[in-house]
């Protein structure tokens, strides 16, 4: 290389050291004066903000259900949703497939709202570095920045055509985000730099100052709305909003409701990541500039998880079949459950209620796996002890591990919910989208077969292809129906207790199960399902058995 060519100043990736002494919340070091920040740690924290379609800084940048983000004006054009009749509320009647490959789900545009965090903490960023255009605008300093693309990965292509260079005003930090900002830096294109002035350590200084400034001012928005502290595992809502992924679940444990907006939230409490994939951006970003903090935080949480794990959680009546948002009445006259409803009472009113079962071998229980959460409505005591307990279903629950506590069973159980809407949707599409040729096909077959007469018997293999709503429609048509035909498990008795037959496809399922004169060995099923889907074949299954006269 000549004297005259300007020196290339090469990076290699590091890690952004930390330096806790200096700083109470685990601020970085991004480099001093006299050790200037080095190019990959430069192009990382622009990239923090770029946009991954059009590399250009976030403008308004919408979350999607997979975790991934991007501007508001990048989001692809919308199409109406098919195969889908459940809930098809008119914010999901809409959707666009994902843009990022990785993805390719099938997002419903009520389901990507603006990211209020993120369009704060990028407008932040942006403002700090805007200041520090204006500094640099005054300063003699200028900054010779090389761009190189990513390889296509054709065969013969050439490398060097992949490479640019432009001299830009201000340090390597300023520069790089001009050139971010201006749309000629792709989001996967890497950066070296060639001095072209010599005010290098002024541009240094510069520099760390602005990723210093960044820093405490994307801060002041990086704290959850519920535990105050520091994004741990961020995770956002279908409304925008954003929390730690354990607090969060601590909320859908009592709520259902967004805690700042209060708008309904569509996703399964228990959170899994697979259907509930973290906020990237703002892992990154906390990521980048917090590590430490983030590690603190998460052997606090794994030391929290661990002391919960060593007690039990709740007492458990081994008794009957309940179901969620269904009424339970029991006659407590057993001295050790009478015990367990006075503590109950004087608690939280919660106990779970599982179903009896006769052990196969020695290491088998007594009682079932799966139960139902119920809340104490009301009460009434007679003068020898006994008691009547007015019961609603709350949850479904698993039993992890048990224990028995004064007489009763205690449990440590981990909550059942459904999966989310979104995968809700999923799966009905899946299951029948090939419905409407197969039914096309089988009229054929039909018309052309002169000894068929009348519509053809509904089957149990039908029932996985009709769309949820009409699975629904079968179940009340039949409800009504029985009640034509004055059966006595519809008489107007079991309607006071139970309510009419509702059109709700997320409730039917326990109120039919409630009121069908069914072996409970059957009704349990529904305890182990997470979809409406699921519980509303099973029941359309138990209707064809009773219509075929099997039961």
């Amino acid at each position: 290389m000549s004297s005259d060519q300007p020196r290339v100043v090469e990076s290699r990736p590091s890690a952004l050291t930390s330096n806790p002494a200096h700083e109470a919340e685990d601020e970085r070091d991004h480099g001093t004066a006299e050790r200037p920040l080095l190019g990959d740690q430069v192009r990382d924290i622009v990239r923090l903000i770029q946009c991954r379609k059009c590399a250009r800084p976030l403008q308004e940048p919408v979350t999607l259900p997979c975790g991934r983000s991007l501007c508001k004006r990048c989001l692809p054009e919308t199409h109406a949703r098919e195969y889908i009749s459940y809930p098809a509320t008119p914010n999901r009647l809409q959707g666009f497939e994902c843009p990022y490959q990785e993805c390719g789900r099938n997002h419903a545009v009520g389901d990507c709202g603006v990211d209020v965090i993120l369009t704060k903490a990028v407008n932040n960023f942006k403002a700090e570095m805007e200041k520090a255009r204006e500094t640099v605008t005054t300063a003699e300093v200028s900054t010779h920045v090389i761009i190189q693309r990513p390889n296509d990965g054709q065969a013969g292509a050439n490398v060097e055509g992949q490479t640019t260079s432009r001299v830009v005003k201000g340090g390597p930090l300023a520069a790089v985000y001009t050139l971010a900002d201006s749309g000629e830096l792709g989001y996967d294109s890497k950066v070296t730099f060639a001095e072209v002035s010599s005010f290098g350590d002024e541009a240094a200084a510069i520099d760390n100052k602005t990723v210093f400034k960044v820093k405490e001012s994307v801060r002041t928005e990086m704290d959850c709305q519920v535990c105050y502290a520091l994004f741990y595992d961020p995770l956002t809502t279908v409304c925008g909003h954003t929390f730690c992924r354990s607090c969060l679940h601590r909320v859908l444990d009592h709520s259902s409701y967004c805690p700042i907006c209060r708008r309904g939230l569509s996703v399964s409490p228990l959170l899994y990541r697979e259907s509930c994939p973290s906020n990237e951006y703002l892992k990154t970003i906390i990521e980048t500039f917090w590590a430490d903090a983030v590690l603190t935080r998460g052997d606090a949480l794994a030391a929290e998880a661990l002391n919960r794990h060593r007690e039990f959680d709740i007492p458990i009546f081994v008794c009957t079949l309940s179901f969620p948002m269904m009424p339970t009445f029991l006659h407590v006259f057993e001295p050790r459950y009478r015990l367990m409803i006075r503590r109950a009472l004087e608690g939280d009113r919660t106990f779970g209620m599982v179903l009896p079962q006769r052990p196969r071998t020695a290491n088998d229980t007594h009682f079932v796996e799966y139960g139902t959460l119920l809340r104490i409505v009301n009460a009434e005591y007679f003068a020898d002890g006994r008691s009547l307990i007015e019961t609603t279903g709350v949850s479904r629950f698993r039993i992890i591990r048990h224990g028995i506590l004064d007489g009763y069973l205690v449990g440590k159980i981990e909550r059942l919910d459904d999966i989310s809407i979104a995968e809700e949707e999923d799966l009905e599409a899946n299951e029948t989208q090939q419905a409407l040729e197969r039914f096309e096909s089988a009229a054929t077959h039909q018309s052309e077969d002169s000894t068929t007469s009348g519509p053809p018997m509904t089957t149990s293999e039908d029932l996985a292809k009709m769309p949820t709503s009409e699975l629904l429609s079968l179940g009340v048509s039949f409800v009504e129906r029985m009640r034509q035909q004055s059966v006595p498990w519809l008489a107007q008795r079991m309607l006071t207790i139970y309510g009419e037959c509702p059109n709700d496809p997320a409730l039917f399922p326990w109120w039919f199960a409630s009121i069908l004169p069914a072996k409970e060995d059957e009704k349990y099923k529904l305890l182990e399902t997470r979809s409406v889907r699921e519980r509303l074949k099973i029941c359309c299954g138990w209707i064809l058995e009773w219509e075929s006269n099997s039961w």
